[in-house]
């Protein structure tokens, strides 16, 4: 496994393990100078031992088994989006060196004809395409090439704010979290490391938000915007993988 998934696995782990509500475990007496359990209480409550519990955290060398997994998920209490995401990281997954993905012929006219906002994204958030309807109230096309990413959008470009408005914060939370799931298996790719550090260091919230290392799976929904000329917008969203590459991603967003 590499060094920086390692590293993922565990600082996963201890985000975990810091939430958990240390009264409700039977050595709660002793004084605490950190939130969460201690790691011999995860240890303990898992079943193994506390110096290979130390090494996961660590981001030392280990494989944990099925089940040493399975036991980990129920010690930190794990939901199910969070438990896939922690065996995820645990196994081993060769990947080449990312590039930007190239949006088939046929999807992009596909795109470019529906009456209704839509875009594709690939793997690391990047904007590859869109249609009219889109521009209109997302503005993508105003963005440098280099700047053609969700999260940069999202964190870093003034009109993200004002279209959001006051679900800004709550959106962008999100967005972290479900793009937390795809990071941590390419932690050590230039190209991942170049976007979060950019990430980090032009926004606060962002590198705060990124430090809970929350996880969620991508559902449908609903946003509201705020257009400068049309004003409150409601609308549903769905996304949509292609067959042609499952890195790609369609988003279509339908006037509630």
């Amino acid at each position: 496994m590499p060094a920086a998934k390692r590293s993922e696995l565990g600082d996963f782990l201890r985000s975990r393990r810091q939430r958990l509500d240390p009264t409700q475990h039977a050595s709660n007496g002793r004084r605490r100078r950190t939130p969460g359990l201690r790691r011999e209480e995860v240890a303990e409550l898992a079943g193994i031992g506390v110096d290979w519990y130390v090494r996961l955290e660590q981001g030392r060398t280990v494989s944990p088994s099925h089940a040493t997994l399975d036991a980990l998920a129920r010690a930190l209490q794990l939901g199910e989006v969070e438990a896939a995401h922690m065996r995820a990281l645990a196994r081993e997954h060769p990947h080449r060196a990312f590039e930007v993905e190239r949006v088939p012929p046929a999807i992009e006219r596909m795109v470019a004809s529906l009456p209704l906002p839509a875009y594709v994204t690939g793997r690391r958030w990047d904007i590859l395409t869109w249609n009219t309807a889109a521009a209109e109230f997302l503005g993508f096309q105003r963005l440098a090439k280099a700047d053609r990413n969700i999260l940069v959008f999202m964190f870093i470009e003034a009109d993200a704010r004002r279209l959001f408005g006051e679900t800004w914060a709550d959106e962008a939370r999100r967005m972290i979290a479900l793009f937390r799931a795809t990071h941590d298996l390419h932690a050590n790719d230039p190209t991942f490391v170049a976007l979060v550090e950019r990430l980090r260091s032009h926004s606060a919230e962002f590198a705060q938000w990124w430090n809970a290392h929350d996880v969620v799976s991508g559902v449908s929904g609903r946003k509201l915007l705020m257009h400068p000329q049309r004003g409150l917008l409601r609308y549903e969203y769905a996304t949509f993988q292609a067959n042609d590459d499952p890195a790609l991603k369609l988003a279509i967003y339908t006037p509630v």
